[in-house]
């Protein structure tokens, strides 16, 4: 489609799905993600496929690191991009243990900072009318214990979402993804990946399956298409319905164990 596409986080994962979908399809894509090693397999392996992708390494918690990977985009691309896929984030623990103040700051940076100073560096840089999809978690709206470090950052990009498509109209629309369990396996370990879940994980889901980055990729695909223009500043949950289960001590088979 040969768009210019910006992702983060994507050389693994969710991120990593992105990439070779928006490739795959004709669009150019520059990533970013702290991993040098993935970074330049995933590069590699696109480049011998003949798709046009440029990895980029450096932690995005650095602004340097964020101005110098969009002053590279831009100095490559003078015309602007077309979409930002803010899509890296990392777990830390949380209160009860592995958090500390700066842990949780780090966090926040990677999750929430660096979305923000990304649509900063972009924002006079869209073609047309630009797309940013910010890539949250069902976890922004309900938690497990230890978790706060994350929690925090998918309920900050949540509401970062709907102020940039307020401040950016005109200039991009702004939406979230909130995943819920997707499986990334595969997209971590190309050659040795074996689903470990239960029937009852897989069961548990209204949709009677877990989820795959693929589900992610394809939602994204949807909020960066022109045509849907009318969708703003709206989050997209993609969690095969499990947030809708009203779950109780002894109802439907669950079993509440403190």
């Amino acid at each position: 489609m040969n768009r210019i596409i910006v992702v983060t986080g994507g050389a693994a994962g969710i991120g990593r799905c992105t990439v070779e979908y928006f490739a795959s399809k004709g669009d150019r894509i520059y990533f970013i993600d702290n991993n040098q090693e993935a970074t330049l397999a995933l590069t590699e392996r696109m480049h011998w496929k003949g798709l046009n992708v440029t990895g980029y390494t450096g932690d995005i918690a650095e602004k340097q690191v964020l101005e110098d990977f969009a002053r590279r985009v831009l100095d490559e691309q003078p015309q602007g991009i077309h979409c930002l896929i803010n899509n890296a984030c990392l777990m830390h623990g949380g209160i009860l243990e592995g958090c500390d103040y700066e842990d949780f700051l780090y966090i926040q940076r990677v999750g929430v900072a660096a979305p923000y100073m990304l649509a900063k560096l972009f924002k006079d840089h869209f073609c047309g009318l630009g797309s940013i999809v910010n890539i949250s978690s069902t976890r922004a709206f309900q938690s497990q214990p230890n978790t706060e470090s994350y929690t925090a950052a998918k309920g900050g990009i949540t509401a970062l979402t709907h102020a940039l498509a307020i401040s950016l109209q005109g200039v991009a629309r702004v939406n979230s993804i909130a995943p819920g369990w997707i499986d990334t396996g595969a997209y971590h370990d190309d050659n040795n990946y074996v689903p470990a879940y239960t029937e009852g994980d897989i069961a548990q889901h209204p949709s009677l399956r877990v989820g795959e980055p693929a589900d992610i990729v394809r939602t994204i695909d949807f909020l960066c298409d022109e045509r849907n223009t009318f969708i703003n500043g709206e989050n997209i949950t993609v969690d095969g319905g499990m947030s809708k289960l009203m779950v109780y001590h002894n109802d439907c088979g669950w079993t509440y164990r403190p």
